[in-house]
């Protein structure tokens, strides 16, 4: 949620930046704004007649001990009648005050200076290409046909228990799941990072904090009789270990990972780009999420960018960064790098990864707070990256690394696995 300071001392240039995000009212500001005026204007005339009212009381106090008695039942009439005022106001003020948040919260996060204008994911910007697109052997299929070949993912099962997008994983697919989670999260501990098991569902007040809700684009799956939410990503728990907290200075920078199943409706989805593993219902990823200082989170960052690479890298899996343009950009982002890895039997680039600053989006929702070395209150500053997102994972790792022998898995995953080919 954007600081209601920001709006205010630089209406100017939110406006601009909100354009940049394509964003479809921009008069919503002034609408805020005025909002903000009419709470401040009531809440100056409640201090005020409640200022009133305790000094009046206070008089009364004087007047009954100097035995003035009329007088102090004069005043208490002063009293009563202030008071009458207060409750409607109070009112019309928390009416206000829910009307203000309301709009506020339909504002995305500003898109950072290094954002590039664009409106639809061709308008994204190549940042770098790394590793080298496999040449396959003759007779190369997609990994939808090497799954039945191999029988190590169930589709038509999955469907039957569940629905369309809600796979089985099976013997050695269930066995290179596991094996990709765990070399992940090892991954990532290595570099610093605290690993924690989260909870897969999470309430209304965590999924507002990240900017899940509202859910403007029905993506969440929500179970009514708890009002729970089933989590598109661990970055959703995890964040939220921290809402309501006042940290240290020392205590920043947090680096947190986790594993976790993800569930998005991906509504409106249709077509060949959601063939196979593409586009799934549920899904398995490893995530990780930074809480810093505002002065390092672009540091922070191209930090998270270098990590998700190194994995990347160890994969063996080509890959390019993109820096999204701000209309392809999430609503809570101000910054983002996405990954794609490239599908050599499908030839195409597949995202695997999006590494994100908010800024202070997300900890202004959460109230994640930190005092500076001077004891002042500020708030942090969050980022998230899947670290990976395995879906996609699988389908390349399937498909660049088909032989005749069969698919030759990458040496880092050897030891996980067990073994280093699928046949």
């Amino acid at each position: 949620m954007l600081q209601l300071q920001v709006l205010r001392q630089q209406t100017e240039e939110v406006k601009k930046k909100l354009a940049i995000k394509h964003f479809a009212d921009p008069g919503l500001v002034d609408t805020i704004l005025s909002l903000d005026d009419q709470r401040k204007k009531l809440q100056l005339e409640f201090d005020n007649n409640q200022a009133k009212v305790n000094s009046a009381s206070k008089e009364i106090g004087q007047l009954m001990a100097k035995g003035n008695k009329e007088e102090a039942e004069a005043k208490k009439q002063e009293v009563s009648s202030l008071k009458s005022t207060l409750q409607p106001i109070s009112e019309k003020l928390g009416e206000i005050e829910k009307q203000l948040h309301d709009e506020l919260v339909k504002l995305p996060n500003l898109p950072s200076s290094t954002v590039p204008a664009g409106k639809t994911p061709a308008d994204n910007v190549v940042i770098r290409e790394g590793g080298k697109k496999p040449i396959l052997p003759a007779g190369s299929v997609p990994h939808w046909d090497l799954i039945r070949k191999y029988d190590i993912i169930d589709f038509e099962t999955g469907a039957k228990i569940t629905g369309s997008g809600f796979p089985i994983y099976k013997g050695r697919g269930a066995k290179l799941q596991r094996a990709l989670i765990q070399y992940f999260l090892d991954f990532n501990t290595r570099a610093g990072y605290t690993e924690y098991l989260p909870p897969f569902m999470v309430n209304e007040a965590s999924a507002y904090g990240t900017g899940q809700l509202p859910d403007k684009e029905g993506q969440m799956y929500y179970m009514n009789a708890d009002n729970f939410y089933l989590i598109p990503t661990s970055e959703v728990p995890i964040t939220n270990i921290y809402r309501d907290e006042m940290l240290k200075d020392s205590d920043l920078p947090i680096k947190m990972t986790a594993y976790s199943p993800c569930f998005r409706r991906e509504a409106g989805s249709f077509g060949k780009d959601v063939r196979g593993l593409n586009r799934l219902h549920q899904f398995e990823k490893v995530e990780i999420v930074q809480l810093v200082k505002p002065e390092k989170s672009y540091e922070a960052h191209i930090q998270m960018v270098n990590h998700v690479e190194q994995l990347l890298q160890s994969l063996q899996l080509p890959y390019r960064i993109l820096n999204l343009c701000g209309g392809d950009m999430s609503f809570a982002s101000a910054l983002t790098y996405d990954f794609e890895v490239f599908s050599a039997a499908q030839e195409r680039w597949l995202e695997v990864s999006s590494v994100s600053n908010f800024e202070a989006f997300q900890t202004n929702r959460m109230k994640i707070r930190f005092k500076d070395e001077k004891g002042k209150p500020q708030l942090a500053h969050s980022l998230n990256g899947s670290s990976l997102a395995l879906p996609r994972i699988v389908a390349c790792l399937l498909e660049n690394n088909q032989t005749a022998e069969g698919i030759v898995l990458p040496e880092v995953i050897h030891t996980y696995f067990g073994g280093r080919i699928i046949n």
